[in-house]
């Protein structure tokens, strides 16, 4: 597999919604572990000849192993990609922004090639082991992870502690080093103006909410990221089960909010969701964040049953499509932001056309 088949296709696991549970709010779910090499400078403190050290001794674990996982991966370094593809790769969200902006030899990703799995290599730590799948699947994401985590430690020597567990960059990343997080679509609740008061809960219980991309990262469209706070004094059972439990709450206030909203005020919904359709269908000209507000209405009013003919992966799909370096490999040049917010009115077109049919 190269990653060249990746950067040129739309789709990633995570966008297939028809095969996860309680989709119609949970976009995807995550779970990353971070990992150092032992007796090695963290990644900040990495000159360029001990950066390449680790990247080869994580190129020899990943040779050296004979598991289907690993053997399914491809190894690039970022100095092989241009930052457009790395741009790309971030708003599939394989990478972080910090990391997409890293071109030297010594960073550098390692991914399958539907990006269900997709390692960054000495982003804040030397590897972070990531698992990606559509839905609430976030045990399925960690068993899955847990096989290639074993697998490399087998040829890997990882910076651990008996009591403190894995090191870490990040003090807060100390233990199981283990971060796992939901994309949820949370548009009702949003309207109802319920949102402050829920994430101020999930607060108190040890979870941090973040926008579409992460850390440092605005939420727009309704979108959110939910992920555990700490990893040290927790097994990583109890945070799967944690975050999964506060998840399905979450599921449920969204999905009673929705009905509630539709039985008081229908005329009011409807509107606003043919408004969306109708300024998506016909809009000439499509700034990124009012794509993604009227993104959310247009897959509100698919999940109640309101839009006939379009699917939820189509427009999983689409939050990846209109972002600025998918749409400046679509067009195949270098675009200023005007000419991108055009581009991106007439791929939402196009994409909505091609999945009414």
């Amino acid at each position: 597999m190269s990653i060249h088949d990746l950067l040129n296709q739309n789709f990633v696991a995570w966008m297939d919604a028809e095969k996860g549970p309680a989709s119609d709010i949970v976009i995807s779910s995550r779970v990353r572990l971070a990992r150092n090499l032992r007796l090695v400078p963290f990644p900040h403190l990495l000159d360029e000849k001990r950066g390449n050290q680790v990247v080869e001794e994580i190129r020899k674990a990943w040779k050296k192993s004979g598991y289907h996982e690993l053997l399914a991966m491809d190894l690039v370094t970022f100095n092989e990609l241009p930052l457009l593809d790395r741009k790309i790769l971030m708003e599939k969200h394989l990478i972080s922004p910090e990391h997409s902006e890293a071109s030297a030899s010594f960073k550098g990703i390692m991914v399958n090639k539907d990006g269900s799995l997709a390692f960054m290599i000495n982003e804040e730590d030397h590897l972070r082991l990531q698992c990606f799948l559509p839905g609430l699947q976030l045990m399925e994401c960690y068993n899955r992870l847990q096989g290639v985590d074993d697998e490399l430690e087998k040829y890997l020597d990882y910076a651990f502690d008996e009591k403190r567990g894995y090191l870490t960059s990040c003090p807060t990343n100390v233990g199981t080093g283990m971060r796992a997080s939901v994309m949820l679509h949370l548009p009702a609740l949003a309207i109802s103006g319920q949102l402050n008061r829920i994430f101020q809960n999930v607060n108190q219980l040890g979870m941090t909410v973040r926008g579409l991309y992460g850390e440092n990262t605005d939420a727009v469209g309704n979108f959110y990221q939910l992920s555990n706070q700490i990893t040290l004094g927790q097994t990583e059972e109890d945070i799967i089960n944690n975050l999964t439990g506060i998840t399905e709450q979450i599921v449920e206030q969204e999905r009673l909010t929705r009905e509630r909203l539709l039985k008081e005020m229908p005329y009011q919904i409807e509107d606003r969701i043919g408004r969306a359709y109708g300024i998506l269908t016909n809009a000439r000209v499509m700034t990124s964040n009012e794509a993604m507000l009227h993104l959310s209405d247009v897959r509100l009013g698919v999940d109640l049953g309101i839009i006939k003919g379009l699917k939820p992966f189509a427009l999983n799909e689409l939050i990846v499509a209109l972002r600025p370096a998918h749409l400046q490999k679509k067009a195949g040049k270098e675009m200023e932001p005007f000419e991108r917010d055009v581009k991106r009115a007439e791929v939402i077109k196009e994409k909505l056309a091609r999945y009414q049919k």
